[in-house]
């Protein structure tokens, strides 16, 4: 099994990555299929099904679903161009993708939300259509945004079982957080060493490393501009941002030799609600491994780099590829997407990883590091996702700083320990597994349970 740090940590925009970058992405690969099809489309159709449909609107699945048809990628993303392309849409009632021409579509008519009919592979799933002169479907594909901006065709979903279990060809192939041990002990390697070397055997030392360290400069550039913003955040619910007024309170506040222990808190849920107030925004953010968890690691980081002494910026590819590595091991064996298991697999996944990297970067051995995870996960078992209105606001945004408080508590703890505990990650990771399956889909990002029924929506 090989998951790469940039298939975990993705470059994108707000305000989710299964609701807003899984549907621009289908998009983008619905118009590369209809590039090479010998069919001359007219127009263009989409239906949104299960999670798509109850929550898409207040993540922006139609906006993002009409930009992807129009031939916009999530890294690539240009705001100003994209509102040019939907004000042009509203007035001619066309989409004009690169390489096609114009083709008709009415939002109204051509976008559909379909609430009664969930598809069998995903509750996240939509289906894209062509169609001819006389609005006939000519050519049509099924799509999962399965979490974390990965999207899969039905064949391609069907096939996954089997592709995964195949030999990637890495030096390390964990499938496990035994497996993983297992081979840091046999190797001598750290966590980090072992999924370098994976890495290296897809691309150059000097591809893994400028990667890496753009993810970091877009990660810390969302911090900056969370910090910095102001105003009510979109969608409806008037939620304010707070990170600025947080962050310029504990500026003023420092020397002042009166703050008590726990305002370190602060610091760390001020970092991660800027990241969040910026993904609502529907700014630039990196799945970490979700949108909606987008903020816990780039938080943790930035706690670590302005809070503990000794930090190095040096370590941070070191403290990304650990992320990554138990990432991978919570997406292959259980889930990382909020529609399929509630928010456990978003924050929950998104706390251990941050964990298991701050763990790394503070010294920690590889039974440490695991450790780290494992607490850090198991104290979100359970937890529900149910968005307040459909949108990535309340409680995500708070959510994230209480993922990224337990994260450093997490790697704290395990530091303090030998390694050795009761609980292995393969089994957390496993009861998550099991969490989400049997949890009610009203809980699983349907805005239909929870706080989202239960607050008032205006």
């Amino acid at each position: 099994m090989f998951l790469s740090v940039f298939d975990i940590f993705k470059i994108g925009i707000g305000p989710s990555s299964s609701h807003t970058m899984g549907p621009m992405v289908a998009g983008a690969r619905f118009l590369e299929r209809l590039r090479a099809s010998p069919f001359s489309a007219h127009g263009l159709r989409a239906s949104l099904h299960g999670s798509l449909a109850f929550t898409g609107k207040g993540h922006a699945t139609d906006r993002a679903t009409i930009l992807g048809l129009a031939g916009f990628e999530p890294e690539s993303y240009d705001h100003d161009r994209a509102e040019a392309a939907l004000a042009a849409l509203r007035e001619t009632r066309r989409i004009t993708p690169p390489g096609l021409g114009p083709l008709r579509f009415d939002p109204d008519r051509d976008l559909i939300f379909d609430y009664d009919r969930p598809l069998p592979g995903h509750a996240n799933a939509m289906i894209l259509m062509a169609t001819d002169a006389q609005g006939d479907v000519i050519l049509q594909e099924t799509y999962y945004s399965i979490g974390g901006g990965f999207v899969l065709t039905e064949d391609e979903l069907e096939a996954g079982a089997a592709k995964a279990s195949q030999p990637s060809g890495c030096p390390y192939p964990f499938q496990s957080a035994a497996e993983m041990l297992r081979m840091a002990r046999e190797s001598g390697l750290s966590i980090a060493q072992m999924k370098r070397a994976n890495e290296l055997h897809f691309r150059s030392a000097r591809e893994l490393d400028d990667g890496m360290a753009r993810l970091w400069q877009v990660m810390n550039d969302c911090i900056e501009r969370g910090l910095a913003g102001e105003g009510v955040l979109p969608g409806g619910l008037k939620v304010r941002r707070r990170a600025r007024a947080i962050h310029q309170a504990l500026l003023a506040e420092r020397g002042l030799n009166l703050n008590a222990p726990h305002t370190i808190n602060d610091w760390i849920s001020v970092y991660a609600m800027a990241v969040n107030e910026e993904n609502a925004a529907g700014g630039q953010v990196v799945t970490a491994p979700t949108n909606g968890a987008a903020g816990v690691v780039p938080a943790v980081i930035r706690y670590w780099l302005d809070h503990v002494p000794g930090a190095n910026p040096v370590r941070i590819g070191e403290f990304l590829l650990t992320a990554a590595a138990i990432g991978g091991l919570c997406k292959h064996n259980a889930s990382i997407s909020g529609a399929e298991c509630g928010c456990q697999a978003e924050v929950g996944s998104a706390a251990a990883m941050a964990a298991a990297g701050l763990c790394a970067v503070m010294g920690g051995t590889p039974e440490q590091i695991e450790n780290a995870a494992e607490i850090a996960l198991e104290h979100h078992l359970g937890m529900t996702c149910d968005p307040v209105k459909g949108l990535v606001q309340v409680p995500c945004i708070e959510r994230n700083g209480l993922g990224a408080i337990k994260a450093v508590s997490a790697a704290s703890l395990a530091l303090r320990g030998d390694g050795q505990h009761f609980v292995p990650l393969d089994a957390c990771i496993e009861t998550m597994r099991q969490t989400g399956h049997d949890m009610h889909e009203k809980y699983k990002e349907t805005s239909l349970g929870g706080l989202a029924v239960n607050v008032p929506n205006c």
